[in-house]
Formats: structure tokens, sequence, C-alpha cells
């Protein structure tokens, strides 16, 4: 038998509208377990943002001599500019670290008095490329630089932190892979459930003479649009609780890190759909299969 266009399509909306119940059975198990997914692909999305933005605003300082000269100074911002760790860097003088300090101890007025700008070492305030080079930039100025009087980082919390967002990155992956496949299994399961309530129709078409891919392409097809609109469902609810989160998190600096972007949301809704496609598809033709030996 040969298929056709026309066939495919009214057999495909016919078994759709006979079996409502087994349909709408699979386009939720779809939705449920897609959300899963698309939830777990995003927050893990939004701890990468996080994690990019708190590694970016790490910064160490390099304290310079008192008396430090103007040839020590410029050699360090040459040894700076020269850095291909170093992502930026400004110059801290001697006036504007007292500025700096009486704003720190406004409320020490004896304190404040007893220092002079003089009393203070310039620095350079230097924001390394990556977080993992705040050693690398600390130990090149740390290990006797001539007019280099100490540099100062957290040295235990940013380890701290790059282990941290590690083993969420890790974990978070981990679970939105291992939601994909629950979401697969339960998908094709529910899929076969409904293919085996019609299976003494599919073994009559065998009887009749029909192919087996006259007999597989309408359900393939009929599981494809299962498949999207469960996860086209899936995308909208997901999207809408990401501007939720939005309304609710205003103007708070942390939650912002962590909210995925408008782009993000596009980005796994596309990955979403698409794989809600081939999991209706696939297990829709695995399903069918073994009901075609007769």
């Amino acid at each position: 038998m040969a298929l056709s266009l026309d066939y495919v399509v009214r057999e495909t909306v016919g078994n759709l509208r006979r079996n409502l119940l087994m349909t709408a059975a699979a386009i939720l198990t779809v939705f449920v377990s897609l959300f899963l997914v698309g939830a777990a692909l995003l927050l893990r999305q939004g701890v990468s943002k996080a994690t990019l933005q708190w590694r970016g605003g790490v910064e160490l300082s390099v304290f310079m001599n008192a008396d430090a000269t103007q040839p020590q100074i410029d050699a360090v911002q040459r040894s700076l500019e020269q850095m291909p760790e170093v992502r930026r860097f400004s110059f801290v003088d001697q006036a504007a670290a007292f500025q700096e300090f009486q704003r720190m101890f406004s409320g020490q007025p004896d304190l404040v008095e007893s220092i002079q700008a003089t009393d203070l070492p310039p620095s350079f305030r230097v924001v390394p490329d990556k977080a993992e080079f705040v050693d690398a930039v600390g130990q090149r100025f740390d290990e006797g630089a001539a007019g280099v009087f100490e540099v100062a980082y957290a040295k235990e919390e940013i380890d701290s932190l790059l282990k941290v967002t590690r083993v969420l990155q890790i974990g978070i992956g981990a679970a939105a892979a291992v939601l994909l496949l629950s979401a697969a299994l339960l998908i094709l399961n529910t899929i076969q459930m409904a293919i085996f309530a019609r299976r003494r129709e599919v073994a009559v078409m065998k009887l009749v003479g029909a192919t087996n891919w006259f007999i597989r392409v309408p359900f393939m097809l009929e599981g494809m649009l299962q498949g999207v609109l469960g996860a086209a469902a899936a995308i909208g609810v997901v999207a809408v609780v990401r501007n939720l989160l939005a309304g609710a998190v205003g103007s708070n600096l942390f939650g912002n890190q962590l909210l995925p972007r408008s782009s993000d949301v596009v980005g796994t809704g596309l990955f979403v759909l698409v794989a809600g496609a081939l999991i209706g598809t696939v297990g829709s033709a695995f399903a069918v299969r073994r009901f075609l030996e007769v």
C-alpha cells in the first residue's frame, strides 16, 4: 500500500479524536516531564550566569610602599598591562586612598585625625580575567616586586566560591540529564499504553496487506504532535513562571543574577520543543514496532 499525505493527515487526526483520553494523558506526560527538564536547564543557566558575574567581580589589591618611587609604580603598571590574566585595573593614589579611609572610618574622628594622606600606601585594584587567575596575578607581585608592600585578596573565599559554583553546575546538569531520561521513558511508556489499546487495529491492517511503514507513519506523526503540544505547554508555563519571578525579584541584585534572561528562555524553549517532537516521534515508532509482527 502506498502512503499519501492526505491519508496520513486524515488517519492521524482521526486517531487523536478517537482516543482523546490517551491523547490527553500523553500530552500531559510530555508537559510535566519537559517542564521539569526546562526548569532545571534554566536554573543551570542562571547559576552559570551568576557565577560569571561573581567571578568577574573578584578583585585583588597590590599595595605599594607609602614611599614607593614613581619608577617603581610605573614598573608595576607595565607588568599589569602585559599580563593576559588581567582584565582591568585602576590605580589609587595616596589622596584617593585617604578619601576612602575617611569614608570607611567616618564614625571614628580620632582615628581619621591621626592619619595623614602620606601615611597611606597607593595601590592597584586589579580584576583578573577569571577568578582562577587570582593566584597567578597575586604571586607575580607577592614575590619581592620592587616597591610592593603587600598583595591582598581573599584566597580562601575565592577557592570556596569556585568549588561551590562548580558543584552546583555539575549537580544541576546531572539532574537535568536524569530528568530528560526519565521524561523519555515516561513518555515512551504512555505512548506504548495508547498503542496497546489499538493493537487489534494494527493487526487487522497487517492482515489486509498494509506495510509496516504504512501503519507506522500515522502513529509517528501522532506521537510527534503530542510531543510538540506537550512541549509547547511546558515552554509557556516556564516563561510565565520566569516573568512572575522577575516581577517578584524586582531590583534584588542576587535574585537578578540567578534569574535567566529572556534569550535563555527562548533557547531552552527551542531545545524542549525539539526534544518533545523527537521523543514523541521516536517513542511512537518504537512502541508500534512490537505490534507489527502478526
